[in-house]
């Protein structure tokens, strides 16, 4: 009995003394258990239902580590203007959104950090789709996880399409100027044109796989601009063509509607030519359109399109660089992406979540997640904003007829160079 008492006795206070190291564990002041890390966040905003999903998936992070609280802002107005101010005064978030237009100007100028030593091998990199991840590395180090993106693809009104005897959507560009003849409707005897075949977007932003479809480039190798070449000119002729020649495509503004999917939605265009975005606002705003999404049409025989992602990467003076990884292993990887692009107002980066979505199956996406394959990212270098300005001036002048198509390219481009050799 004796010694069974103190068998007892030496059990209890063997617990008292482990209790004892675990409240000190606990409790005592400056311990990494009692003190919470804070990661700033910082995007641009979206929808209110988007803002929503995005707060849903923060807190399921939370949930998984709480030791790390995130405090997410929302940049409004000025996006990059404000990142790179604080950038400069060392005063940016720990984590931000990154658009592929911006990421070669802030990768060189050395503000990012990169990710590699961070990623360990189970991250699975090879799930990334190439034409998302690559744009966000350089020299094999990479700066920014893409969190989702959009390629561009053919919205046709399904209703319009019947109406002119036509099933299927357009295979070629060829075909989609036969489609626009057909879908184009005159019912005024002043001559209005009360719905166009085709709804068109003139920006540089839509048009660089044109350009690459005939050979042309939108920059040389030392980030100048290089479209005004007769290869290059031969894939924007596409569209001056349609719009001014045979009059069976129209701008947004041509029709009183301010962007191509509300042009679409009010049945001014048959067949626009948009991203996945397009496709909650249509179903939200326009629910009694019925509509197909395809492919775009090849040139020339190759399939080509646009594709627009963001990123998240990591500032380089972050105060919690592993925390913060942290958060962006979460937001890119299988369980994050596949929570914020359940659904459907984004695409998820990662081939697995789109599988496991069924978006590669999805009557309406199927086509938009087939093209990043093949598509053109949007990117141009250092000076893409410079380049960009001055394209969209001289070739909405093209457009309208106000001075020819190589005019207006040889302005654009020689603007453009002159300002980029000023400010270097």
């Amino acid at each position: 009995m004796k010694k069974g008492w103190m068998s007892f006795v030496w059990i209890g206070i063997i617990a008292a003394i482990a209790l004892m190291g675990l409240r000190f564990f606990v409790f005592t002041p400056g311990s990494s258990a009692q003190k919470a890390v804070t990661i700033r966040l910082s995007g641009w905003g979206g929808s209110p239902t988007e803002e929503a999903l995005l707060q849903e998936v923060l807190q399921d992070f939370e949930a998984l580590h709480p030791h790390i609280k995130v405090k997410h802002e929302v940049i409004a107005d000025q996006y990059m203007d404000v990142i790179k101010t604080r950038l400069i005064g060392e005063a940016a978030p720990d984590v931000f959104y990154l658009d592929v237009s911006e990421a070669p100007f802030l990768i060189r100028k050395n503000v990012l950090e990169p990710l590699n030593p961070y990623i360990p091998l189970d991250f699975d990199l090879a799930d990334f789709e190439p034409s998302l991840l690559n744009p966000f590395t350089e020299q094999g180090q990479i700066y920014g996880l893409p969190k989702d993106y959009s390629t561009l693809a053919l919205f046709y009104n399904k209703r319009a399409f019947a109406a002119a005897g036509l099933t299927d959507p357009p295979q070629t560009w060829v075909e989609l100027n036969q489609y626009a003849q057909q879908l184009t409707l005159d019912f005024d005897q002043d001559g209005r044109i009360d719905q166009y075949g085709v709804g068109v977007v003139p920006e540089l932003a839509r048009q660089v796989y044109k350009i690459k479809a005939f050979g042309g480039q939108l920059i040389d190798a030392e980030g100048r601009a290089a479209f005004a070449t007769n290869k290059g000119g031969q894939g924007l002729k596409l569209l001056v063509d349609q719009y001014r020649q045979d009059r069976t495509s129209a701008q947004p503004s041509d029709v009183g509607t301010s962007f191509a999917g509300e042009m679409f939605g009010q049945e001014k265009a048959a067949m626009v030519i948009s991203g996945n975005w397009a496709i909650p606002y249509l179903e939200d705003t326009f629910p009694e359109v019925e509509f197909g999404v395809a492919e775009l049409p090849q040139i020339k025989n190759q399939s080509g399109t646009m594709v627009y992602t963001v990123a998240y990467v990591m500032n380089q003076q972050a105060e919690h660089k592993a925390e913060a990884w942290e958060l962006i292993a979460y937001l890119t990887g299988k369980e994050g992406m596949k929570n914020w692009t359940s659904t459907g107002f984004a695409l998820p980066t990662r081939r697995s979540v789109a599988t496991d979505l069924g978006y590669d199956q999805d009557p309406l996406r199927a086509a938009l997640v087939a093209g990043v394959n093949y598509a053109t990212p949007w990117q141009g270098g250092e000076h893409l904003s410079v380049i960009t300005n001055s394209f969209n001036n001289q070739f909405l002048s093209a457009l309208l007829g106000e001075q020819s198509l190589k005019q207006a390219m040889d302005k654009a481009q020689k603007s453009a160079n002159r300002q980029i050799k000023a400010n270097e």
